[in-house]
């Protein structure tokens, strides 16, 4: 557990993943529940692949490697490096069981640290291997809408940090893109959540100008933003009628619909060089 005097947050080994993030002035739980008859998952770590690979893997070299939805961090147990009241360390190594579903020599490191009213989440990849490794990165964590009893979710609205155009990108069946697009109705910077906004899947938003999203109450001014400075595409989430949604910055997505790709042409896929360190940071403030 982390802890000052605004916010508590709270993990588990499983792939590092956030399972709490209170407020402490006024004792509201921020983080989905996991609730498994609805969605058990609270902010699941997306490593090596942001999205669905088709036929369920990755190609790399030629040669065809089993890789489910979202990659393995998340099913993955990180070792606790470092931990103070405010900062946690985790690590996931690559090992004999990695490289049967993705090749490469890495260690995978989530840091998580707290500043007053701040969760900064910093990705690191260190390329421990003899050539560039290739790898996306995302996180996926859900906040619960309504804040709290008594209100309704359709009293609140995510708050582009600018007033722009939203376009999603179409997602299959099967979840990968379909190479079509689609205005998102929005009332200026303010993108109203109802119940049905995501019945045909998520929300994908590429290359926005706005570097965070407000989700906001018309009834009051207690706020969560999510800042994504680093990540150029952001996925948005809930299941149909859940009281949640999922504020979800991407360095990586789903595969297109078609023929398979070479891991390392893969859209909006990173790198890193032998030796080398990839670093990239989000930041969830409360109040």
């Amino acid at each position: 557990m982390l802890t000052n005097d605004i916010l508590s947050v709270n993990f588990r080994p499983q792939g590092a993943e956030l399972t709490s993030i209170i407020h402490k002035p006024t004792n509201t739980e921020h983080l989905w529940q996991g609730d498994p008859a609805v969605w058990g998952w609270h902010a699941p770590n997306l490593f090596p692949v942001v999205g669905g690979c088709l036929n369920n893997q990755i190609v790399v070299d030629g040669v065809a490697y089993p890789m489910g939805r979202h990659g393995f961090a998340r099913q993955s147990t990180f070792a606790l490096v470092e931990q103070t009241d405010t900062r946690a360390l985790f690590a996931l190594t690559s090992s004999d069981e990695t490289r049967t579903a993705y090749p490469y020599a890495f260690v995978f490191e989530i840091d998580y640290a707290l500043e007053g009213n701040s969760l900064s989440v910093t990705y690191r990849v260190r390329n421990t291997d003899t050539r560039t490794v290739y790898f996306s990165v995302g996180a996926h964590p859900a906040f619960n809408v309504p804040f709290g009893p008594g209100e309704a979710y359709e009293t609140y609205y995510l708050e582009f940090e600018e007033t722009e155009p939203l376009m999603t990108h179409l997602l299959s069946k099967g979840g990968y893109f379909t190479g079509e697009t689609q205005p998102v109705p929005t009332e200026e910077n303010r993108l109203p959540l109802t119940k049905h906004l995501f019945d045909q899947d998520a929300l994908v938003l590429k290359n926005l100008r706005s570097r965070q999203v407000r989700i906001r109450s018309r009834n009051h001014d207690h706020s969560v933003t999510v800042a994504f400075d680093g990540f150029p595409y952001l996925g948005l989430w809930a299941k149909p009628g859940a009281p949640f949604v999922c504020i979800e910055p991407w360095l990586g997505c789903a595969d297109s619909v078609g023929e398979p790709v070479e891991f390392s042409q893969k859209e909006l896929i990173q790198s890193v060089a032998v030796g080398a360190v990839f670093e990239a940071t989000f930041r969830v403030t409360v109040g």
